[in-house]
């Protein structure tokens, strides 16, 4: 569903700028955050993304010229994630079925009628699986997802690959299941309580994107021709714009944590009337209704990427333990 913010990529620097600050809102909203956040908080969070953006980019860069290219790869791209199994599994998801659209819309458009096969019924399919050849059987060969491997895995080591089973799953598609459960069950909690206009609104927003049909932009504001001279591929951006989001919505929860906890300790202490503080009643049902729930505000994105930030004891173990100050390199969310 578009937005009348979506256009060519003929658009003005300012109107890009409104976009953005506009995407950035709407990837608020879908992790948590239901007030209207003020220009300075999206503004702090749109170049804690670019910087973010940037040091991917610079490390892609540096990885690709260890093996002698000049151009970053989705390999690059993805090793910098290995860590996090669950989003790693969930790219190679995503660039597996796109591999396969590409491959039906190709067939689709050299007319051999693939779709039209696989509509035909199963006796068509069955002869094809059946008698191991034929077009039905070569065209689902083809459009079968296939597993994207990284060259990182053990199984990459040898030449002879075990034949995979269908109801086989291996450890980064259960850590995938189960990241993705706690999403759902997150999303049901912020919507449960929606009208059906507002949750129209959130699954809008949900869809919101820095790389949807603005390409040429993206790669502008990125540092693309600045930052690294390679010339990115719609992969790349796809995953660029895919951790982008992920980014947004990490930054967002944890600075709502952080808000969270601030608010708690002011209706502990009595916040400012400390000194006039009352029992709190049960509110009553002709009360006046509370006040409107107050945005995140600079100070808790701050505290949220410093959190974000933090190095574990490992790194200060490499320090001998202790507090000096150091330059580290950006740590990436």
């Amino acid at each position: 569903m578009e937005s009348e913010l979506d256009g060519p990529d003929t658009e003005s620097s300012a109107e890009w700028r409104e976009r953005l600050t506009h995407r950035v809102k709407q990837m608020m909203f879908v992790s948590g955050e239901t007030a209207e956040p003020s220009a300075d908080t999206t503004g702090m969070i749109e170049e804690i993304v670019r910087q973010q953006v940037i040091e991917m980019l610079v490390q892609c860069t540096a990885q690709a010229g260890r093996r002698g290219s000049r151009s970053i790869s989705t390999d690059d791209l993805i090793f910098l994630i290995r860590h996090d199994r669950a989003k790693v599994s969930r790219l190679r998801t995503f660039l597996s079925w796109k591999d396969v659209r590409k491959n039906v819309k190709d067939s689709d458009d050299k007319g051999g009628g693939d779709a039209a096969d696989f509509a035909g019924g199963e006796d068509a399919t069955a002869a094809g699986v059946l008698g191991g050849s034929g077009p039905v059987g070569d065209a689902t060969k083809k459009n079968k997802k296939a597993k994207v491997g990284l060259p990182w895995e053990v199984a990459s080591f040898y030449s002879e690959q075990v034949p995979e089973r269908d109801d086989e799953e291996d450890e980064d598609e259960e850590e995938m299941n189960y990241a993705t459960l706690q999403r759902l069950k997150n999303a049901d909690e912020r919507t449960k309580h929606m009208t059906r206009d507002e949750y129209v609104h959130w699954s809008e927003c949900r869809q919101a994107s820095f790389t949807f049909r603005k390409g040429k932009r993206f790669k502008e504001w990125a540092g693309f021709g600045i930052v690294t001279d390679s010339k990115p591929n719609d992969d790349i951006v796809d995953i660029l714009g895919f951790l982008t989001f992920e980014i947004v919505q990490t930054l967002t929860e944890e600075a709502l944590r952080v808000k969270e906890a601030e608010d708690l300790v002011k209706r502990e202490s009595g916040g400012e009337n400390s000194s006039r503080r009352k029992r709190k009643r049960e509110r009553g049902l002709f009360d006046p209704p509370e006040e409107g729930r107050t945005p995140i505000e600079p100070r808790h994105v701050e505290e949220a990427f410093r959190r974000l930030q933090r190095r574990g004891n490992k790194g200060r173990a490499m320090r001998n333990f202790s507090r000096a100050l150091n330059r580290t390199p950006l740590k990436l969310i």
